[in-house]
């Protein structure tokens, strides 16, 4: 195993209680009093960030629908902290931080209002991963693009593992956000490199693979642009590649490569590597851009069965960093549920929901047979909606239930992102803290809280 007695790269003077790169970020009174809620001020150990990307309320809930006949099915819909959360991003909606002002008096008075300037992943995913707004595109950097400090250095400095999984490509925007800096999201070769090169992450787990297509077919051409090019690319192969000195010995620790699915069941349980980079056999997306009818109903048909489940990636990352002793974060994301709702694909989307939730059900098994929720926390959200998700076109109302099985009464109204509240869930070591910091009020979700409140808790709960 790696030392995790780190003398992180990233880290130098810097305290992990809120300062940035760029700034400091005060924390409120309720992030301030965080560790006084974990009971008998124990710090928390692990953090699992699981964020559904472009979920909703109506997402949950026709899924929910499909897959169990019955609302408020999924584990997390039993989760102890159930609130709301905003999602703007810097300009989209106020340039006063005055966001309550804002969805109790704007939002809900024009149906059209939830699609003006909503925040992309980027920005969404910064804003989660550093506690900043940032301007769309932008990862892990201010709205002057310097680069900011995220929660994964935070725990790389207390000498803590990390990782980030996905369901879509390694380097796109929401796995890039916790790790890389860089004015656009579109340069995925160059996040690519930071990421397997700079990084001191210890396991990273996403689609992006250049010698397959969406359905898990061997190309003749290989596309090298998701994995940092042909060179890097090579490196992983042959296990050749120099990377950074994650542990600070001055040595560089290089990643184990693992591609097949196989492979991925495998590293579920037993030995697994110091640091493990997974990149299944398929290019964009685990199932939803794989062929067929893409219009679908949910589940018919056929999956490409050469690549793992989000579920069996989870496993693999947890049994992975659970071996070190000081503790981890793991960010895990659905990340095809957006892609879903902008091709407005609702069979596509309930199975990529329904992926999703396997994952964080196995994130909380893994949490009461190897953990406990006294020193683990467990953090389940989105970054935004996508799709403009209803019962009926026009209106905002809850999609309808047609029985377990069937597809549920719903109707797209927009290709794109929204603005509108997304759920937020919390389980665990200091869960309590977000019921605190969700201090804003909106007429119809009631209490909620801001994405970039994520990490001042969390911080504050780490020490």
């Amino acid at each position: 195993m790696l030392n995790r007695n780190r003398t992180s790269k990233f880290i130098t003077a810097v305290a992990v209680t809120g300062l940035m790169i760029t700034g400091t970020v005060v924390p409120s009174a309720a992030a301030k009093d965080a560790t006084k809620l974990t009971g008998n001020g124990k710090k928390v150990k692990n953090v699992i960030l699981m964020i559904s990307d472009g979920w909703g309320y109506n997402q949950v809930l026709a899924t929910d629908y499909f897959t169990d006949g019955q609302a408020g099915s999924q584990i997390y819909e039993r989760f102890p902290t159930k609130v709301a959360m905003s999602t703007y991003s810097f300009g989209d909606i106020t340039t006063d931080d005055d966001a309550d002002s804002v969805y109790t008096a704007g939002l809900w008075q024009s149906f059209d209002l939830f699609k003006k300037n909503p925040t992309d992943s980027a920005a969404a995913g910064t804003a989660m991963s550093t506690g900043i707004k940032t301007y769309d595109a932008a990862i892990g950097v201010d709205q002057e693009f310097k680069d900011l400090r995220h929660i994964t250095d935070d725990f790389e400095s207390l000498g803590r593992a990390t990782g980030v999984i996905s369901s879509v490509e390694f380097s796109h925007a929401t796995p890039a956000s916790f790790v890389a800096h860089n004015v656009s999201r579109n340069n995925y070769s160059d996040i690519a490199n930071e990421m397997i090169l700079d990084s001191a992450t210890d396991v990273i787990m996403g689609a992006g693979n250049p010698w397959f297509d969406d359905n898990g077919n061997l190309k003749s051409s290989p596309g090298y642009q998701y994995v940092g090019g042909q060179a890097t690319w090579d490196g992983l192969v042959a296990g050749t590649l120099d990377t950074s000195d994650a542990d600070g010995d001055g040595i560089s620790d290089r990643w184990t490569l693992i591609q097949t699915q196989e492979e991925f069941e495998a590293i579920q349980t037993g030995e697994t590597p110091n640091r493990l980079i997974g990149v299944p056999q398929v290019f964009t997306t685990l199932q939803q851009s794989r062929g067929g009818d893409r219009m679908a109903n949910a589940f018919a048909v056929d999956f490409n069965d050469t690549v793992p489940t989000l579920d069996v990636m989870t496993r693999g990352a947890l049994n992975v960093l659970d071996n070190d002793a000081d503790g981890f974060f793991l960010m895990v994301e659905g990340g095809a549920i957006d892609w879903a709702g902008h091709a407005n694909q609702s069979g596509r989307l309930i199975e990529e929901q329904a992926d999703f939730n396997e994952a964080v059900a196995a994130v909380c098994d893994w949490v009461e047979q190897n953990s406990s929720w006294s020193e683990t926390l467990v953090i389940v959200t989105g970054d935004h909606e996508t799709g403009y998700l209803t019962g009926t076109a026009g209106v905002y109302d809850a999609v309808l239930n047609n029985g377990q099985g069937n597809m549920p009464t719903l109707a797209w109204n927009s290709g794109d992102h929204t603005n509108q509240l997304i759920p937020f869930y919390a389980k665990g070591a200091g869960a309590e803290i977000f019921k605190k910091l969700a201090d804003e009020m909106d007429p119809v979700r009631g209490s909620y809280l801001d994405n970039t409140e994520i990490v001042s808790a969390i911080r504050a709960l780490i020490g």
